[in-house]
């Protein structure tokens, strides 16, 4: 099994699910703390998980309360270009967790999909 990496925010208890779950299968990953500036995805980066992405593009993006404050609205987070400009504009509102390993990646929602994908 390759490496696992989650993409992850300390602050959101359904990413520290992942990683939990990770590390009590004793699952090899690596953790990308997102919201911190210097581990932020780039463009390419995006790409990559877009196209390891089994969920729809636009799943990428919550839709939280940032989300409106921002004066988003569906319509702006439907191509997948909108989605990697607004994901490189507004980091925090990218959906999570993300794992990917190898050629696959999901959106760890539900929470029943970690182990799943995980393999435990």
């Amino acid at each position: 099994m390759s490496q696992v990496t989650i993409f992850h925010n300390p602050g959101c208890s359904t990413s520290k699910y992942a990683v939990e779950v990770a590390e009590q299968a004793g699952v090899d990953y690596r953790v990308v703390k997102y919201m911190l500036k210097a581990e932020r995805p780039s463009e390419e980066q995006l790409n990559e998980i877009l196209d390891k992405l089994e969920d729809p593009p636009t799943d990428l993006v919550r839709r939280d309360a940032n989300f409106k404050k921002l004066g988003l609205t569906e319509a702006m987070v439907q191509s997948r270009q909108q989605v990697l400009a607004v994901l490189l504009e507004h980091p925090a509102l990218l959906q999570r967790p993300v794992l990917v390993q190898g050629d696959q990646a999901i959106i760890g929602r539900p929470k029943s999909r970690v182990p799943v994908f995980l393999g435990v």
